[in-house]
């Protein structure tokens, strides 16, 4: 199988574009598609604090629909859903970009987007198992003892990460360095922590470059392991770069 995987893009649909047609992809109807047969892949967290997260879930839907692309679902991706359901969840931490955007639509328009949303996500895999086992999407990054398990607690790792419980000053999640341990045979591909270039530890490679945090949006070309960007036109925001040891 030949996959392009796209780290988080959190809106920014210009870089999206860009870093497809660089893989590429010709558009045509609105999505990206390539003349090689190859699909995309998204690491979830498409919308919240980008300038464009309506125009993605649009874009996203339509790839899948068409099994052009596989989509898993990431933190933002389950918040934005709780939403759409009526629950109620703290506007903040970049939901309310996709919010005021999608409250600026008429109603019928609203009701529309609403449900491909809704659609995408309940249809969505909890994370992606592919190409026979040798590969596996995953938002946050899995272990490999949790590869086949859907439970609350594989849950809570694959959108989040490999949580303590704890908060750092700055109020993120202190979260362990899971990739160390992972001994798994299959790749595992993920993002939720954004990096200043893309990590390869072991199997594990997080393509979350910050785009929205004015990095770079990255795609991971599979099989062939090699890495492919553009720069984000956002503003450059250093501290929201984790850094390892």
């Amino acid at each position: 199988m030949a996959i392009d995987i796209i780290g988080d893009i959190h809106g920014c649909r210009r870089e999206f574009v860009a870093l497809t047609e660089k893989l590429g992809y010709v558009w045509n109807e609105g999505i990206p598609v390539h003349p090689g047969g190859r699909k995309l892949g998204f690491v979830g967290d498409l919308t919240d604090r980008g300038p464009e997260s309506l125009n993605m879930i649009e874009i996203v839907s339509a790839l899948v629909e068409r099994k052009l692309a596989y989509y898993v679902p990431g933190n933002h991706c389950n918040k934005l859903y709780r939403f759409f359901l009526g629950r109620n969840v703290q506007i903040a931490h970049g939901l309310e970009t996709t919010v005021a955007e999608y409250r600026a639509l008429p109603p019928s328009e609203q009701e529309m987007v609403r449900r491909k949303f809704i659609r995408l996500y309940e249809q969505a895999p909890l994370y992606a198992v592919l190409d026979e086992g040798r590969l596996v999407i995953a938002h946050a990054g899995i272990r490999h003892d949790y590869i086949g398990r859907t439970d609350q607690k594989v849950k809570t790792f694959v959108l989040y990460g490999d949580i303590t419980g704890e908060t750092n000053p700055d109020g993120t999640p202190v979260r362990r360095d899971w990739t160390k341990r992972y001994r798994g045979d299959a790749w595992v591909v993920y993002g939720h922590t954004p990096v200043k270039t893309p990590r390869f530890v072991g199997r594990t490679v997080n393509i979350d470059t910050g785009c929205v945090f004015g990095g770079a949006l990255t795609a991971l070309r599979y099989p062939e392991m090699e890495t492919v960007s553009v720069p984000s036109s956002m503003p450059y925001v250093p501290e929201k770069f984790r850094s390892f040891p």
